[in-house]
């Protein structure tokens, strides 16, 4: 049989005619397409402003710039992410600390980040960076009106959740990224998320100066406004007004981007009713726990909590079935070991969950035949 991943990208013909037509084009790097995959993207998710990037890392490092993260900011996320959320506050020269995740939806507790505010004077932190971890969408009205008593800016890690969503305190449906509770939100295109530029980002936000600064610094903090220069208008005239980078995302990437976005929703269907499927076949044994997915949720991730997790995972591999550990707690990595070395980091959650997870096969081209035979493996494991 062969291998079954847990996540997969799908290319479809009108993907490589859209990629081709680009290659047959004047432009390769950013040019029209970029524009034009951005105001798609932003009509998509509902928010004012797009701006597409190299990779998800290159978005997140640009927000905590463009939020003026220096040496002496201190941020607070949580500890179950991929690294590169915690990163890009360290690129800055910032300060990161944790907080526990809440057991039932992985997110970041906003209890626990409550007490952690109030132990603390104010002034102490600058900004939260919450993650939509797996899709599951972010109470992102609660988590605003935490940020707002404390004065805390708020960057939205949606790269798990594009076409999620959560109803608000007002039973209004709120997308993730739209940025209606956060300052700025972030996406990735990597192959095994929702939709793929082969490698790319996004940020979004409803801030129109944020949105300026962020087109700059993209790329190398220039601007090629129509400047008045030496008495006239000089269309030749460029200047760098910020330390910036080459963070540009290419008309081939985004044409790729563009062309998968069409079918996001029907994608997103797929993954659902996969995860429905796993629901069912789960949820009469005692071994496996299944994590409740609300209304909203994208289904990037279907994890499961398990006994015997590593035995689990030989098993399966040995059936050319290719499970993933989402996430070593990042405070875990010898890095951040090594930074926090004066200090004993413990999460009780996020380590009760880090011995059980599992992430089982999840993408939209997952075959009934094979996701039949990743259930059967599964429950055959624990009989």
């Amino acid at each position: 049989m062969n291998k079954i991943n847990y996540g997969k990208h799908q290319i479809s013909r009108d993907d490589i005619n859209e990629v081709v037509n680009v290659l047959k084009s004047d432009f390769l790097t950013q040019g029209p397409i970029v524009k034009e995959f951005e105001e798609n993207f932003s009509k998509y998710i509902g928010v004012k402003y797009a701006v597409a990037v190299s990779n998800g890392t290159a978005a997140l490092h640009l927000c905590n710039l463009v939020l003026n993260v220096s040496k002496g900011t201190k941020v607070i996320t949580t500890p179950l992410s991929f690294v590169a959320t915690s990163n890009s506050v360290l690129y800055c020269g910032g300060e990161i600390e944790f907080c526990d995740i809440d057991p039932n939806t992985l997110l970041i507790d906003i209890k626990s980040l409550e007490k952690k505010l109030n132990k603390s004077p104010k002034g102490t932190y600058s900004g939260i960076i919450p993650v939509d971890f797996a899709g599951y969408p972010v109470q992102m009205d609660k988590l605003k009106k935490i940020a707002d008593q404390f004065n805390l800016w708020i960057i939205e890690d949606s790269c798990h959740a594009p076409g999620g969503y959560f109803i608000d305190s007002f039973n209004k449906k709120q997308t993730c990224g739209n940025g209606v509770f956060s300052d700025l939100s972030i996406f990735s295109f990597h192959p095994v998320k929702h939709f793929t530029c082969g490698e790319g980002g996004m940020i979004t936000t409803n801030n129109k100066n944020l949105y300026e600064k962020l087109i700059k610094l993209r790329s190398h903090g220039i601007s090629r406004d129509d400047f008045i220069h030496q008495g006239e208008v000089d269309e030749l005239y460029y200047e760098m007004q910020y330390l910036g980078f080459n963070y540009r995302l290419s008309d081939i990437n985004a044409a790729l981007g563009k062309s998968q976005l069409k079918r996001a929703n029907l994608n997103l269907e797929k993954r659902k009713n996969i995860a429905l499927k796993y629901d069912r076949a789960f949820s009469k044994t005692s071994n496996i726990k299944i994590i409740e997915t609300p209304n909203g949720h994208a289904y990037h991730l279907y994890v499961i909590r398990v006994k015997k997790r590593n035995m689990l995972y030989g098993y399966l591999k040995k059936l050319n079935i290719n499970c993933q550990i989402h996430y070593i707690p990042i405070y875990r990595h010898p890095f951040y070991e090594n930074l926090f070395k004066n200090k004993k980091l413990i999460f009780k959650e996020t380590e009760k969950y880090y011995k059980e997870c599992l992430s089982i096969p999840i993408y939209p081209s997952l075959s009934e035949r094979d996701q039949n035979f990743v259930i059967s493996s599964i429950l055959n494991f624990y009989k």
